[in-house]
């Protein structure tokens, strides 16, 4: 049994968080859920309001190798406000220094690229993001799941199953 890290926070897309969360605890990974706060974190389906998700801790507690893997959901909102979190961007950079698998679909890659950890890595994301991530030094190809190395990238909610398998994979 792995143990996967999540970070998110208010305006993550709510399937990327809760369909990837639900199918690594299916298969007996033991999931936590990291935010800024300890408050209930906003979900979005797409551009409305879904549910709220209580985090399970604060990222200013988590030892970063404590854990297996790396989950970054997207939506607009919530890796634009992860980005400019320093914690959040050190864990990232933790997981990414140490070869941990790292997930990260839609606009999760923002986080990737705030923590300059794409230069020479092949990946794909929401396309707004696309020329940011290039201009952090990526290869983004357009292709529903991408696997470099450690790093594993998805486009959208509708790539969530090949995601969720490449994940799985990851974690053998």
């Amino acid at each position: 049994m792995a143990r996967v890290l999540i970070i998110a926070t208010d305006g993550f897309e709510q399937s990327e968080l809760i369909a990837p969360r639900d199918a690594l605890r299916d298969a007996g990974h033991d999931v936590t859920l990291a935010s800024p706060a300890s408050d209930p974190i906003q979900g979005m389906e797409h551009d409305e309001k879904g549910e709220t998700i209580t985090p399970d801790t604060t990222l200013d507690t988590v030892e970063a190798d404590a854990y297996d893997m790396l989950l970054l959901p997207g939506g607009v909102a919530n890796p634009d406000t992860l980005r400019v979190n320093e914690t959040a961007v050190g864990i990232v950079r933790d997981f990414m220094a140490r070869g941990a698998p790292v997930g990260a679909i839609c606009h999760g890659p923002w986080l990737l690229a705030e923590a300059d950890v794409v230069r020479g890595r092949r990946l794909t994301s929401w396309p707004s993001i696309r020329t940011d991530l290039r201009n952090a030094g990526a290869e983004v190809v357009d292709a529903e799941v991408v696997t470099d190395g450690n790093l594993i990238t998805s486009r959208k909610p509708g790539d969530i199953p090949a995601f969720n398998r490449a994940l799985l994979a990851a974690l053998g």
